[in-house]
Order: C-alpha cells, then sequence, then structure tokens
C-alpha cells in the first residue's frame, strides 16, 4: 500500500476503483468495517474514515443498525390524480412492500377533522408503516380514515397492508389525489430509527387528502420520505390536483 499519502486515503481510492468495476451492484452492502479493516490491515477508525471519504462522494451510505451500501439512484415518484404506491415502485423498476408498524381507531386531531369533513374526536382508524424499494426504506407513512364511514378497515388494513386493496374490498374502487402538501423536514430519532438513516437526515412530508369520485374525502395521508432515496415529479394531468 502506498504510505506517501494517509492510509484511509488509499482504502478509499481502492474501494472507490471497485465500486467502479462494478464488484458491487446499486444498493448492495459493502463488508462491514471490521471485515475491511482485517482485510486492508488497519483499525476500524481508518476503514471508517475512508467510509465517510465515499459517502460524502455520494458513493455509498450508511443505514443505521444494517451497515454501508452502495447509494442507489433515487426512486422516481410520481405525485398525480392517481397516486399508488405499488404502481409507482413497479413503474420505476423496483419491487414495492410494506412494513405494517400498527393499526390503531383513534380520535380525530383537529387537522384530520378538518381534511376527513368530520367532527373534532371522530374516530378513525390510523395505519402506520415503512414503504420499501426492494430492501431499502424509502417512507414513513401515516393514513388516517373515517372509522364510521368504513367501519371493518382497519381489520382489511391489518391483512393487506395496502390502501387501495383495503378501500376496495371496503367498496370503493377508485378514488383521487385532491391536495399534496410538500414541506422539508428533519429526522427525529424515531423516524430515523425506522427509515435506517440517521437523526437529522433531510425527509420530505407529504401531506395529501384523497378522495371519492363525488368529492367527499376519504384518507387524509402523511408520508415522510427520505430526501436522498425518493425524486418527486409533480405530474400535470386533465384534472389537475393541488399541489402546495
Amino acid at each position: 500500500m502506498n504510505q506517501t499519502v494517509p492510509l484511509w486515503t488509499s482504502i478509499a481510492d481502492t474501494l472507490r476503483r471497485e465500486l467502479a468495476q462494478g464488484l458491487w451492484r446499486a444498493g448492495a452492502r459493502l463488508p462491514s468495517e471490521a471485515q475491511l479493516a482485517t482485510r486492508f490491515a488497519v483499525n476500524r477508525h481508518t476503514v471508517r474514515r475512508s467510509l465517510q471519504a465515499l459517502a460524502e462522494e455520494g458513493l455509498v451510505q450508511s443505514r443505521r443498525g444494517a451497515g454501508v451500501f452502495v447509494r442507489a439512484a433515487p426512486v422516481s415518484y410520481p405525485i398525480g390524480r392517481r397516486t399508488r404506491f405499488r404502481q409507482n415502485l413497479l413503474s420505476a423498476g423496483r419491487s414495492p412492500s410494506r412494513k405494517l408498524l400498527g393499526v390503531s381507531l383513534q380520535a380525530a386531531s383537529p387537522v384530520e377533522a378538518r381534511a376527513l369533513m368530520i367532527e373534532d374526536g371522530a374516530r378513525v382508524h390510523v395505519m402506520e408503516a415503512v414503504s420499501f424499494a426492494g430492501d431499502l426504506p424509502i417512507s414513513l407513512v401515516r393514513s388516517v380514515f373515517c372509522a364510521r364511514r368504513f367501519p371493518d378497515l382497519g381489520d382489511k388494513l391489518r391483512e393487506l397492508v395496502s390502501v387501495t386493496e383495503a378501500l376496495s374490498q371496503a367498496g370503493l374502487r377508485d378514488y383521487l389525489r385532491v391536495s399534496t402538501r410538500l414541506t422539508g423536514h428533519n429526522a427525529d430519532s424515531l423516524q430515523a430509527r425506522h427509515l435506517e438513516i440517521a437523526a437529522g437526515d433531510a425527509l420530505i412530508r407529504s401531506e395529501a387528502v384523497n378522495i371519492d369520485t363525488t368529492g367527499k374525502p376519504v384518507e387524509f395521508g402523511q408520508t415522510y420520505f427520505v430526501g436522498a432515496r425518493v425524486e418527486l415529479i409533480l405530474e400535470d394531468t386533465d384534472q389537475k390536483a393541488n399541489v402546495i
């Protein structure tokens, strides 16, 4: 190994060259710090500095509790009148899945009640989940529905972990996006743990309302997208949703 430059620089150069040669595919997990330290006969601190340099160049990314991965291109995620998680991921060539965090019956907050046009404190079904593109977590989702209109929806959400399929089984065959509000946000510790990122990392928060074909609200959703993993595309349609 060339001793005229710092060890960590030489290690970073070697890993950078191997990445360029395609030794690891996009999204693949790199060997652990301990494995790399053994390979290069250095301590883990030196390896960590090398990986940090690659991360600063955008070549790799660290996922808390999971390791260091080759950075994949951001997922293209259209937002339009018919925004569907599964279809969006499939269209982007990614494998969609969701991990259910919980479904509960709660009292609607003033914000939720206003979005769904129901009374403050009315009972609502709340589903929380983590969405994945392949094995990469890309968003944290919270969806809220009027329990009076969809009394059995909670059970269907637990079974299917799909809003579209659950609503279909509840009798709603189609729904449309009427508004989307996008704002910047920094991940708190809980969000960071679910999304396998560092606390303080950039998120894009989406607050959206979906309606049925008669114009009645059916879902109020809050989604926190990992900014480095998703590219949101605002679609132009003949019936424009209100994107703020």
